[in-house]
């Protein structure tokens, strides 16, 4: 994000008024804009390209794209994806097309949320970048190699904007400050509980200040502290898109310090989910699915647990269910952990997919009818509770003429280590009785 002297209307937002006309003035993102790096070489070459700025909220997607614009003395064309169609496409073409026609200058064509574009209306403008009529800069908030298609992804330079520091948004306070908000004093307990608030966000920490400024005004404040922060903003949620990428990092980070075993990281990734308005439920089915996959059977009771946090939940609603569901994290973080069922599962599924349909070994088949028991079915069956210790040591369970399999390994933790020893100690049953038959 970056700053300027106002000269918008004094109706304008702060952070519209204080949009920067140069390059040097945009705060952040050095690691595209210091000299040498890929944006900085690209304004200073006068050879413009298409890209995708790929970056959260805030952090100066928009205004990169305006300043490309004036720094090449290219025609600025912006579209919404949210709110534009094929049409507007056409339009934009259309005067694209007219300028080159009138003046011969290129016209950039600035798409905001490109991934709200489908195929269609994102095919519509390719043949013209190719062509070169338009050179596209689009802005996003998700992924780009999930939502924008591969023909235009290969034709744009993938750029990735990151959240402001504490620091860069020190420096975008003390700036808004001077230009815009002479007449009151911050004290630091309010300077770093507007930065906390703003979350890395430049356009929220211009508007929570514009928010306390307005407040200050209304009772002829001067000196702005911590506690008037507190009561001139509504409280307010952390930067969280409920469907996008940050929800899916912190999902996969939680799921992560639950694995590695880290009680106090998955206690913070879920109070941040939480925090960021994500639901309960969803959390909680994918604690479930966490004691199945990383736990397993190495702590048979952690699936149980999380099933209980997650009922618990459905009974007590929030904030009170959210403590069983807190629980169920640290117990999962804290257990033994195993995923040998889940590569079992999964190594089973693949050779399945991939085998074919063998027939079930007459002797395994279930025989309810004469018929049945007269071509077979069931013959040679060996009873495994007839058998000593309850185990028909050397029977085959497998169709004829596969091989054995040992997809399940179990590891030595928890309750599988002694798992694992029942399984030595069946298979050296299975190794004795095959030297008799032979």
């Amino acid at each position: 994000m970056a700053t300027r002297a106002p000269e918008e209307p004094p109706g304008a937002p702060l952070a519209e008024r204080l949009r920067p006309r140069t390059l040097a003035e945009v705060i952040g993102q050095s690691h595209l804009l210091a000299p040498g790096k890929p944006l900085a070489t690209a304004f200073h070459s006068g050879q413009p390209h298409s890209m995708i700025l790929w970056g959260p909220p805030g952090v100066g997607k928009t205004t990169l794209a305006r300043l490309m614009a004036e720094a090449f003395d290219a025609e600025f064309v912006a579209l919404s994806a949210v709110f534009s169609g094929v049409k507007d496409i056409r339009e934009a073409v259309a005067h694209a097309e007219a300028t080159r026609a009138r003046t011969g200058r290129r016209t950039i064509l600035f798409v905001d949320e490109v991934h709200r574009f489908n195929k269609a209306q994102q095919d519509a403008f390719l043949p013209y970048v190719e062509g070169g009529l338009l050179t596209l800069v689009g802005a996003t908030t998700e992924n780009p190699s999930f939502e924008v298609n591969s023909a235009l992804l290969s034709r744009a330079a993938v750029y990735v904007l990151q959240p402001l520091s504490g620091d860069e948004l020190g420096q975008l306070f003390e700036r808004a400050c001077r230009l815009a908000l002479p007449g009151l004093v911050f004290d630091a307990a309010a300077r770093s509980r507007l930065i906390d608030l703003a979350d890395g966000d430049a356009r929220r920490l211009l508007n929570l200040l514009e928010q306390v400024g307005t407040a200050a005004a209304n009772v002829h404040a001067e000196t702005i502290d911590g506690a008037f922060v507190d009561q001139a903003l509504a409280p307010g949620l952390r930067r969280f898109d409920k469907g996008g990428d940050a929800f899916y990092d912190q999902i996969s980070a939680l799921h992560k310090a639950v694995r590695g075993s880290s009680p106090d990281a998955a206690l913070y990734w879920f109070c941040r989910m939480l925090d960021g308005g994500a639901d309960p439920r969803y959390l909680a089915r994918r604690i479930v699915r966490m004691a199945w996959e990383d736990i397993g059977l190495a702590d048979p009771r952690a699936a149980r647990l999380a099933l209980d946090a997650a009922e618990t939940y459905e009974r007590l609603g929030s904030p009170e269910g959210e403590l069983a569901l807190a629980e169920a994290v640290l117990y999962l973080a804290l257990a033994a952990k195993s995923n040998a069922a889940y590569l079992a599962y999964n190594a089973a599924r693949r050779f399945i997919a991939a085998d074919g349909s063998r027939p079930v070994p007459v002797h395994l088949r279930n025989a309810p009818t004469r018929l049945m028991r007269d071509l077979g079915y069931g013959k040679d069956y060996r009873h495994a509770h007839d058998e000593p210790d309850g185990y028909a040591a050397g029977e085959t369970y497998f169709p004829d003429g596969m091989t054995t399999v040992e997809w399940y390994r179990p590891v030595a933790r928890g309750l599988e280590i002694r798992i694992g020893e029942k399984l030595a100690q069946l298979r050296e049953l299975d190794r004795l009785a095959s030297r008799k038959k032979n």
